[in-house]
C-alpha cells in the first residue's frame, strides 16, 4: 500500500491532481493531509519524508520509492497499473491529451495568481484581469478541440475520464468558484467533471477542513 501525502483540499489543486490519479488506479492507498502554511509548515517540509519534493506536494512513498509531482505521479501509476487507465487508447488522441496536461502543468501562471483554488467559495462574477481572460479563452480553446477531435459521445475531453481531465479538474473548481462565464458546450463538460465520483468525494471531504487561509477566502477584482 503507497502512502500519498497532500495538502489542503480546499485550496491545493496540485494535491487534487495527484489524488484523482491515486483514486483512478483503484488501489487502497493512506492519504496525509497536512495544512499548508500553518504555523508547522516550515518545520514540517524539513521533515525526510518532504526533503525529496522540497516540501511540495503531493507526495507519494511506495516503500522506498519517492513520487513527486502530480504530472508525475500519473505517469508512476500508469506504468504501474496501465496506460489505459489514464491515457487514451488511440495514438493521435494520447498525444494530444499528454499536450494538453504538459500545458496545464507548465502554463497559466496569471489565473493561478488571480484566481486560486477555494473548492468552498463562490463569489459573484468579476471581469478577469486581460492576461487571466487569455489563459481561460486559451482552456476552453483546448476543451474544444478535444471534445470535437475526440470526445465522441463520452462525457469528458476524450470521451471516457482521463489524465487531462484530472489535471483540468481544478480549473473546472475555479471557474465555478469565481462565477466565470463560459460556453454551452464548456458548462456541460464542468458538469460532468464536477459529478465524477473522485471529484465530488475531494469537494465533499473539503468541506469538513477545519483549516483556513485568509488570503484564499476574498476575492478583488482586478
Amino acid at each position: 500500500m503507497f502512502k500519498l501525502i497532500i495538502g489542503n483540499r480546499a485550496y491545493s489543486s496540485w494535491s487534487m491532481r495527484g489524488w484523482l490519479a491515486a483514486k483512478q488506479c483503484g488501489e487502497d492507498f493512506e492519504e496525509y493531509v497536512v495544512p499548508l502554511f500553518d504555523a508547522e509548515w516550515e518545520k514540517r517540509r524539513e521533515g525526510d519524508e518532504f526533503a525529496p519534493s522540497l516540501g511540495k506536494v503531493p507526495i507519494l512513498w511506495d516503500g522506498e520509492i519517492v513520487v513527486w509531482d502530480s504530472l508525475a505521479i500519473i505517469e508512476f501509476l500508469a506504468d504501474r497499473h496501465g496506460s489505459a487507465l489514464y491515457w487514451p487508447e488511440a495514438e493521435g488522441a494520447r498525444a494530444v491529451a499528454r499536450s494538453m496536461s504538459a500545458e496545464m502543468h507548465s502554463g497559466f501562471a496569471n489565473l493561478r495568481r488571480e484566481l486560486p483554488m477555494n473548492v468552498r467559495k463562490s463569489f459573484p462574477a468579476t471581469e478577469p484581469s486581460q492576461p487571466v481572460r487569455d489563459e481561460i479563452d486559451r482552456i476552453l480553446q483546448l476543451w474544444a478541440q478535444a471534445r470535437a477531435r475526440f470526445g465522441g459521445t463520452g462525457d469528458f475531453l476524450f470521451g471516457d475520464w482521463c489524465a487531462a481531465d484530472m489535471m483540468y479538474a481544478p480549473v473546472v473548481t475555479r471557474l465555478i468558484t469565481y462565477s466565470v462565464g463560459v460556453p454551452s458546450f464548456a458548462g456541460v463538460y464542468m458538469k460532468h467533471v464536477l459529478s465524477h465520483p473522485h471529484v465530488a468525494e475531494w469537494i465533499d471531504k473539503a468541506q469538513d477542513e477545519p483549516w483556513v487561509i485568509d488570503a484564499y477566502e476574498t476575492h478583488k477584482a482586478a
